[in-house]
């Protein structure tokens, strides 16, 4: 009996997992380019359930039987988030579409071929630099000049140039223009601003190597050589005066967040039932 007890308590606690991934998406609808979240879950290792007999050991087997569920980890959707002009000259949306060998991508950005082989759709990001120095990637381009002319983020941390420094800008921002390939120029001439600034745009093959920390910012958990600046061709475009908006679609997080609460509560009753013959077999059933 108590087995499904555990049971319906692994339920309830992978759906308050669940609910808490989907009211944190909804909480960041506004947040320039914040990427939703994705619960996703396991069932606990099966095990075998044998005919019980006089046999030793007893032959034959009704089947297998999960013993449980659990939240397993959360995974962030990378896709696009719809752009919105703010007319802001230092607000900065990446748009990225990268083709790899004409595979056709699946909503969540990945393609399994016949042989079970993986591929993901690789996702460019703006790279930040922390207090202490490491380097973290963003799609939050919500961006301002420091007092030293610095550009950093909404959070105060430097954004990174294609030469690995901190992007300075001495003149106005009203002239400076910030073109496809994240070149900052002179508004009114054209040329380069003095240093030849660029924006480090990088190349994640596989974003499921990014951690989530918080603030916009993802840690690439894999070798940190295998990201690489944008090049020439790339399907990516800076957009001058625009942010990305979240791409959590309310709607269907709404309606998560009740097929969620509704899951939970059928655990719970699960429980109660549970709880309600336990307690026949203590007090009624022991006095027989």
């Amino acid at each position: 009996m108590l087995r499904g007890l555990y049971t319906a308590a692994s339920g309830m606690i992978a759906q308050q997992r669940r609910h808490d991934t989907i009211t944190n998406n909804i909480a960041n609808l506004n947040t320039p380019g914040f990427k939703g979240g994705n619960t996703v879950a396991r069932s606990f290792p099966e095990m075998l359930i044998s005919v019980m007999g006089g046999e030793n050991p007893p032959t034959g087997g009704i089947g297998k039987l999960s013993t449980g569920i659990f939240a397993e980890e959360n995974l962030p959707l990378f896709t696009q988030g719809d752009l919105q002009q703010t007319y802001r000259s230092q607000d900065l949306a990446l748009v990225s579409d990268y083709l790899v060998n004409g595979i056709p991508f699946d909503a969540s950005g990945k393609f399994v071929d016949a042989d079970g082989q993986v591929t993901y759709k690789p996702q460019a990001f703006f790279a930040v630099s922390t207090p202490q120095g490491e380097e973290r990637y963003t799609r939050d381009g919500s961006f301002k000049t420091a007092p030293d002319g610095t550009l950093v983020t909404s959070n105060g941390q430097a954004v990174v140039g294609a030469n690995g420094q901190p992007i300075v800008v001495t003149v106005p921002w009203d002239r400076v223009t910030v073109t496809g390939d994240g070149r900052l120029v002179d508004k009114s001439t054209g040329t380069p601003l003095a240093g030849e600034p660029q924006l480090r745009l990088v190349r994640v093959d596989n974003p499921n190597l990014l951690v989530r920390e918080g603030d916009g910012n993802f840690r690439y958990a894999g070798d940190a050589t295998e990201l690489a600046q944008m090049e020439a061709g790339d399907r990516v475009a800076v957009r001058q005066g625009y942010l990305e908006r979240s791409n959590v679609d309310p709607a269907q997080s709404s309606a998560d967040l009740m097929a969620a609460l509704r899951a939970y509560e059928a655990n719970q009753k699960v429980i109660q039932t549970y709880d309600r013959s336990l307690d026949k077999a203590v007090n009624e059933i022991g006095r027989v």
